[in-house]
């Protein structure tokens, strides 16, 4: 598979242009090799294809963001995933409204098909599933096909005797013409006599789709993952949109997520962190025994390497950093009580060199007072 180049340099500006600059750049880039200026030129319409896929990716703020720190290896599963154009009519349909009527007004083919819209939903997972991965049931609302009509709005469509079948009709002003969507049959051509009381005529209901998505292991909270085809049907034939499912994951109550790394807080004893211990601790995949060192101060961080979160797109996994809290008892009995003043009596008389300096600092800062 041949290597995407770099996306800036597709479209011929720098890392730092504004979101016009990038537009005007593309702009220019589209109607140089758009197919209809280069007829049976493969070339032109591969460039095409790859100042699109650029476009697409640098048009928006936060796949720009993602592109800029990780390439385009940060792109897959990144929300609505890489960037991919099937034919030319899929960028006719992404970026057709947005340049008015750059592209002639239709796609290489006659006229242009677009895509039904896209929809939304969400799924929320706890951290253990987002680590894991899991599959989960979704429930999201579109329209679909009327039963009753059969998707035909009611009774057979006549051609629309204010347009002629063309769903455009010319509108004059003084020496101005202007080609405008016939109001009659908003642009279908047809028009339906007795309309369907179920869809009202539209030939679509709502109804509420219910389907099952694999989740990846080591997604975070708000990725998307993309449904393919599963948004809103195109009542002229086109192709479905997608359904963008947005992943929300909860916090948990013994890992804190830093991307893919998990920080746990411990708490150990005094005893412990002066004389040394074997502590266990929690992780994703169960329980797990480390060392506590003698003289461990309080705040500490243990790496246990590759006992974090996966990643979504390559192997490996993160580190888990596990930190102590050291923990000072506030109920003592009379025993405990007696051994404490002991210990601060061998701590008086044994200080020990950080202390012994730190006491000196205060005693010149006071005396210099």
């Amino acid at each position: 598979m041949a290597k995407s180049r770099d996306y800036y340099e597709v479209l011929g500006v720098n890392r730092s242009s504004t979101d016009g600059q990038i537009s005007e750049a593309y702009r220019k880039l589209a109607l140089k090799y758009h197919p209809d200026q280069n007829p049976g030129d493969e070339q032109a319409v591969a460039k095409f294809k790859e100042a699109a896929e650029a476009f697409e990716v640098l048009s928006s703020a936060e796949k720009r963001r993602i592109y800029d720190r990780y390439g385009h290896a940060g792109l897959d599963g990144a929300s609505g995933g890489s960037p991919h154009f099937r034919d030319v009519s899929d960028i006719f349909d992404a970026f057709g409204d947005v340049f008015g009527d750059l592209f002639g007004g239709g796609a290489v083919r006659g006229r242009r098909v677009r895509r039904g819209a896209d929809i939304h939903c969400e799924v929320t997972l706890d951290l253990i599933e987002a680590a894991h991965g899991t599959a989960k049931i979704i429930q999201f609302q579109r329209y679909e096909q009327c039963a009753d009509c059969g998707g035909s709005g009611g009774t057979k469509p006549e051609i629309c005797s204010y347009c002629g079948g063309n769903g455009m009709v010319i509108q004059s002003t003084g020496i101005f013409s202007m080609r405008t969507t016939c109001p009659s049959c908003r642009g279908s051509g047809a028009v339906i006599r007795e309309p369907c009381s179920t869809c009202r005529g539209s030939g679509y209901v709502q109804n509420q789709v219910t389907r099952k998505v694999d989740i990846p292991a080591g997604v975070d909270d708000q990725t998307q993952l993309r449904l393919r085809g599963e948004g809103e049907p195109n009542p002229n034939g086109g192709p479905p949109g997608d359904c963008y499912c947005l992943i929300r994951v909860t916090q948990h109550a013994l890992f804190e997520r830093k991307g893919q790394h998990l920080i746990c807080q411990v708490p150990i004893s005094y005893s412990q962190a002066a004389l040394g211990a074997r502590i266990e601790v929690p992780t994703l995949d169960g329980s797990e025994q480390i060392d506590i060192p003698a003289g461990t101060q309080n705040n500490d961080i243990f790496k246990l390497p590759g006992r974090g979160m996966p990643h979504p797109r390559y192997r490996g996994r993160g580190d888990l950093m596990v930190q102590v809290h050291i923990e000072v008892a506030t109920r003592l009995t009379a025993e405990h009580k007696e051994t404490l003043r002991k210990l601060a009596e061998f701590e008086t008389d044994d200080m020990t060199p950080e202390r012994k300096s730190f006491f000196k600092r205060v005693k010149k800062y006071f005396g210099a007072g």
